[in-house]
């Protein structure tokens, strides 16, 4: 919010510089942006009179003024459009510097002297409007500096308001603010009730009692809009960041500075019947002030009459009912809406307006009456007019309570490291505007006020008190405490260890979105729909990622794209499904390999990565996590047929391994052998504890074996079988030779295996060990069709 200085002085006046004061309200929590001079640097501008106006002899566009500084009366030449005898302006006399260093000399235009300049805003720094002098009122007093007349010794302040402190959101509660922190009293200006001289009032009726408890109309007649709004308004709303536009847009936007209330003027004459604070209709539509037409939503709130709706609530009003110049009688709107209602209904149409920006954040349910009283009189002022009645229609049950907050002298100390006094707390709630219901030495129970919808729990009162007394009051303390160890399973290995693991093996760690591309995810993934993101950043970040596949490949692209021929990328991180329950969130392990196997270099040759490579890889990791996991050949929608590997263990789905699927790379505009794999984290963590077994000192024994088998058996079967039948002291089985030959028939080949037993407290004798290579011979015979190679 911006505010002028002084402005802001008016209300409450502590002993502090602008720099002081700006430090000050930063550090009760309301940060200051940053401020600016209200205007630009110049110097002997004065108030100027235009004693006449003559047509310039030799310029039809210039004009011929004699203008009085109060002292003298000089000539001056100027094509200002509305310049004319009796008008009061910013008089630059010779001398003067303008912003920019522009000095202002003597000078002949066209032939006729000129000594001096009438200024426009835009020349003094006050604005952009260029497009005549700036007009001053007839109460200005010819020759007094200019600066001094309009107080433009000022700076409009920036503060950086948090979301909860809606009470700020108007000089009235900055200055209640100031006050507080300085122990100063405000100077309110005084709202008296405004006596109706007719009896026509609104006819009003709430149906969406919920979304706006309370609602008050008044109706105003006989205006003259035609009017100006005043200079010292005009000026305050400048300072504050706001246009002037007409004399009723102005009041209600200086209500809405001022007190904190927004408020809306509707043309009594383009209201149908009387207003409705409803919700949308399906399909109805609306202009807007802005001329922008939007459809409303079945869950917006609108006020309407009783044909259609004239506006957003909270939010904008609408063109037809909106006044002009030509508007006789007006009828006022203040009211109370629902935070939650409005929530992001103005960001929902392409709107931010600064009704929308308090309503959201909580404006004090109370005020309505009195920001109504105070438009109304200024309008009175300003335009004219004979008001009436107030009508207010409000639900009782709907408007928010005072809540009934018990705050804790112990847990106050204990929170802010020190103790403060009980007359010091009760001093600084009471100036906060809280009401002390109950007070016995260890607590206090009070109730909040109606302007800080905030303070809910003894936690905001505590923040309160702290801000209140100072943070800079507060000692410096050290925290103390205790930390328990807390219990680790040896089993459950640490994801760390198996970042560290793909570390030393050479990969980089990926971090990528979890929303991604749903092309992309469809064509790595088309098995599971992705969860649709509500407000995604970009069309191609709009779903919920199922794989981590999705992320990594294109980073793999982005990689490529820039001439990186070798990769090795993993990433831990979340995959998302939507299940019965609710979303399924599942830790996931991936990764993904193209290029060579090794960095290229004078000794390693330029063999590109296969799918074994990869696989020795996870096995390694399986044998530093203490897993079993077995390779099964399997189909993956976006693997490639024939180098897919589906890894079991224990008969439960861990993973899949494999090449990208040619058409996928294709789509995918990739290049070489991409490799991939991916494991479900909680599925292989759980590994088996190492326990200490002494080595034996008897001798080992070893025996080897050729077997022709069929090529579509894999080797694990083999050893599943092997293992299965050796024995318990079988500590070691090889494989030392693989062939394949026209001599063994189409689909066979032999294998050659070493089998090793050794017994930890004894020789094995020869029949024993004969007995057990017998079994693991004639059960291979028997259950995977092998025979002994000759």
């Amino acid at each position: 919010m911006k505010f002028s200085e002084q402005w802001l002085r008016e209300w409450v006046n502590p002993s502090l510089g602008s720099q002081e004061l700006m430090d000050q309200i930063t550090m009760a929590g309301l940060e200051v942006d940053g401020f600016e001079p209200v205007a630009g640097e110049f110097s002997g501008v004065v108030v100027g009179e235009v004693q006449s106006v003559e047509p310039h002899p030799d310029a039809d566009k210039l004009r011929v003024c004699q203008v009085s500084n109060g002292e003298q009366t000089v000539q001056v030449v100027c094509g200002a459009p509305n310049v004319r005898a009796g008008l009061k302006v910013p008089f630059a006399e010779v001398g003067a510097v303008l912003p920019g260093n522009f000095k202002i000399k003597k000078a002949k235009l066209r032939g006729q002297p000129s000594q001096g300049m009438l200024c426009a805003e835009a020349e003094l720094g006050l604005s952009d409007a260029s497009d005549g002098l700036m007009e001053l009122p007839e109460s200005a007093t010819t020759g007094q500096d200019f600066r001094e007349f309009m107080g433009l010794n000022d700076i409009t302040i920036d503060v950086d308001l948090t979301p909860n402190r809606a009470d700020c959101l108007s000089i009235k509660g900055l200055a209640r603010e100031v006050g507080v922190l300085n122990s100063l009293a405000t100077k309110a200006p005084a709202i008296e009730a405004v006596e109706a001289v007719h009896s026509e009032v609104p006819d009003i009726r709430i149906e969406a009692p919920a979304g706006c408890p309370r609602y008050l109309g008044r109706i105003l007649r006989n205006v003259n809009l035609t009017a100006e709004t005043p200079l010292w308004m005009q000026e305050k709303l400048r300072r504050s960041g706001i246009r002037s536009i007409d004399p009723a847009v102005d009041v209600t936007n200086y209500v809405l500075l001022e007190q904190g209330q927004p408020m809306h003027a509707f043309d009594r004459d383009e209201i149908s019947g009387g207003i409705v604070v409803r919700m949308a209709k399906p399909a109805e539509k609306l202009v807007l002030l802005d001329g922008q037409e939007v459809q409303l939503t079945e869950d917006t709130l609108v006020i309407a009459d009783h044909d259609k709706p004239i506006a957003i609530a909270g939010v904008m009003g609408g063109e037809h009912s909106g006044v002009s110049e030509k508007t006789r009688d007006l009828v006022l709107e203040s009211a109370y809406f629902d935070p939650i209602t409005l929530a992001g209904k103005a960001r929902e149409y392409g709107l931010h307006t600064d009704a929308s920006h308090r309503f959201e954040r909580g404006v004090d349910y109370q005020l309505a009456r009195d920001a109504m009283e105070r438009a109304t009189r200024l309008l009175m002022d300003i335009v004219g007019g004979e008001p009436g009645e107030i009508v207010e229609v409000a639900s009782d049950e709907h408007l928010p309570k005072a809540p009934r907050i018990t705050l804790r002298q112990q847990r106050l100390n204990d929170v802010l490291g020190l103790a403060i006094d009980s007359a010091t707390v009760e001093n600084i709630l009471t100036r906060l505007g809280l009401s002390i219901e109950e007070a016995n030495g260890e607590s206090w129970q009070v109730t909040a006020p109606s302007f800080r919808p905030d303070l809910a729990i003894e936690e905001d009162l505590i923040e309160e008190v702290g801000r209140i007394y100072g943070y800079n009051n507060l000692p410096v303390t050290e925290p103390v405490g205790s930390l328990g160890l807390s219990v680790r399973e040896e089993a459950i290995r640490p994801t760390s260890a198996i970042r560290n693991f793909f570390v030393a093996q050479g990969y980089q760690e990926a971090i990528t979105y979890s929303f991604v591309d749903p092309k992309v995810q469809q064509l790595v993934d088309p098995d599971h729909e992705g969860i649709a993101l509500a407000n995604p950043i970009s069309s191609d970040l709009s779903v919920m990622r199922t794989t981590l596949w999705s992320g990594l490949l294109k980073t793999v692209a982005h990689n490529q794209n820039r001439q990186q021929p070798r990769i090795r990328l993993f990433e831990t991180g979340l995959r998302f499904e939507q299940t019965e329950e609710g979303i399924d969130q599942q830790p996931m392990l991936a990764g993904v390999v193209v290029g060579n196997q090794a960095p290229e270099n004078w000794i390693n040759g330029r063999r590109a990565t296969d799918f074994f490579d990869v696989k020795g890889e996870l096995e390694s990791l399986f044998d530093l996590l203490g897993i079993e996991v077995e390779f099964l050949p399997s189909q993956h929608p976006a693997l490639h047929p024939g180098q897919t590997a589906e890894l079991i263990r224990d008969g439960e789905h861990v993973g899949w391994l494999g090449t990208l699927h040619p058409q996928v790379q294709k789509n995918l505009e990739l290049n070489g052998t991409i490799l991939m794999f991916e494991l479900f984290l909680n599925s292989i963590v759980t590994g088996y504890v190492p326990n200490f077994k002494a080595i034996s000192k008897f001798p080992e024994v070893r025996r080897d074996l050729a077997i022709i088998i069929g090529s579509d058996v894999p080797f694990a079967k083999v050893e599943h079988v092997a293992r299965m039948h050796a024995g318990e002291h079988l500590t070691a089985l090889r494989v030392f030779d693989v062939y394949e030959g026209e001599s063994l028939g189409e689909g066979n080949r032999s294998l050659a295996l070493s089998l090793f037993w050794q017994h930890p407290e004894r020789t094995l004798n020869e029949d024993e060990v004969h007995t057990l290579f017998n079994g693991v011979i004639d059960a291979l015979k028997e259950e995977l069709g092998a025979t002994l190679r000759s």
